[in-house]
């Protein structure tokens, strides 16, 4: 089996799956590097931006996604107790793209997943990585197959991490054990059929001590998420002997959010709650890093604003395109010195259309969990329902970090350094 590679990219999520897609149409030859096997369920948002479709087309999974994905998101709620205030989502200016969608991250990872291996990646899953080695120009890493006892020794002159906040590398997993903190967030997450929620409603809740959101996907399904404080979910929990987390947590949304209950009345779950945690929100990006970063490996938002996907497609397309210039410009020159400037460029571009992002979610989060910045976070919306409108323009529901027509231009040609040739699909060669 293949050992050497271009590029080696630790975790096939929306960031690592779109990072294998984009190199590999250029002609690199990329090993991507997934523990779980697909498809499944994941406590994560499911909100596409309509920012974002775009890229999804370039991808070569678009009209698979719009035929799956649920219905267009034009509307926007904040709910709190009895209330519930209600604005319009901004449009996005894409002639055909104007709404975002939900489609649950079972399918969409599993869609970029096919068409990762259709571009021509190597994809060794489900592997874990037990190593990883190296520097700039010159990585090793060492994985090993689930299940059994069998590893490889895989080595490239460019490694890029995407794997998830709660899915470390070996060096970060002992920092994670570490003792929880009573104010650490953990997140949750279910699905239920015959709710009765709204079509094309984004609903932002609002409790003690957490958030949330509630959405109607695809399938008809209706996804109820939210991140609560560990002090206060223990706090449940002595008040519920016996029940098991995700149960005091539903029971919780719908005596807090008036709009949940409703909404749930009549629905029926599928399947458990799932639950991760504790969140990691911030910047773990550093322009001298040996590895590049993309995703939530580079950094993290509260998820209340539903950005995380954004974030995860975007920074992929930022980093590739650097990536792919950078290596047809620098012929035979040192991968470590060319990989430098890129590194350096990429997390100076990320800090500037993603750090914002981090801050409104951070202040938009606190205000949500105390109860008395909640009531006049209500209070002022009730008055400007628009600041809703106004809030999820800022946050980037319409405004994409990466240039389709960049990737477009890179890739029109498949890089002579490269020792595959282009392997992509009429759907992508639109694009490519």
């Amino acid at each position: 089996m293949q050992s050497h590679f271009d590029a080696i990219i630790v975790g096939a999520g929306p960031a690592g799956a779109s990072a294998a897609i984009l190199l590999a149409s250029a002609g690199w030859s990329v090993a991507l590097i997934e523990k779980q096997n697909f498809p499944r369920r994941k406590v994560c948002g499911e909100c596409i931006a309509a920012s974002n479709l775009p890229l999804l087309d370039a991808l070569g999974i678009g009209a698979e996604f719009m035929a799956l994905a649920g219905p267009e998101l034009r509307q926007v709620a904040l709910m709190r107790g009895a209330r519930t205030v209600y604005a319009k989502l901004p449009a996005a200016a894409h002639p055909l793209h104007a709404w975002g969608r939900a489609l649950g991250r079972e399918t969409l990872d599993t869609l970029l997943l096919a068409r990762a291996r259709a571009a021509g990646a190597m994809v060794l899953q489900p592997y874990t990585v037990q190593d990883l080695q190296g520097a700039a120009g010159k990585h090793e890493c060492l994985v090993r197959k689930l299940g059994s006892q069998q590893q490889m020794l895989l080595k490239a002159p460019v490694a890029i991490l995407a794997h998830g906040s709660w899915e470390p590398l070996p060096a970060a997993r002992a920092q994670q054990r570490q003792q929880r903190r009573s104010g650490d967030l953990l997140a949750f997450k279910a699905n239920f059929r015959d709710a009765k929620l709204p079509a094309g409603l984004l609903c932002v809740l609002a409790f003690a001590g957490g958030y949330g959101g509630i959405v109607l996907g695809d399938d008809g399904l209706v996804t109820l998420a939210c991140c609560i404080r560990v002090d206060r979910l223990e706090a449940l929990r002595r008040d519920a002997p016996g029940m098991a987390a995700g149960d005091v947590v539903e029971a919780m949304l719908k005596r807090a959010c008036a709009g949940v209950a409703e909404a749930l009345h009549t629905a029926t779950r599928c399947g458990a709650w799932l639950a991760s945690g504790p969140l990691a929100p911030g910047v773990r990006l550093h322009g001298k890093d040996a590895a590049f970063r993309i995703g939530n490996a580079a950094g993290e938002a509260h998820p209340i604003i539903g950005e995380g996907m954004s974030m995860a497609l975007q920074s992929a397309w930022m980093l590739c395109a650097r990536l792919i210039r950078a290596r047809r410009q620098a012929g035979t020159a040192d991968a470590a010195t060319w990989q430098r400037e890129v590194q350096s460029q990429y997390a100076s571009e990320w800090r500037r259309h993603f750090g914002f992002r981090l801050r409104l979610a951070a202040a938009f989060s606190h205000l949500a969990m105390r109860p008395v910045t909640s009531r006049a976070l209500l209070a002022v919306i009730s008055l400007w329902p628009a600041l809703l409108t106004r809030g999820a323009a800022w946050g980037g529901k319409v405004r994409c970090a990466a240039d389709v027509a960049t990737i477009t231009e890179l890739s029109a040609t498949t890089d002579v350094t490269s020792r595959h040739s282009l392997r992509v699909s009429p759907a992508v060669n639109t694009y490519f």
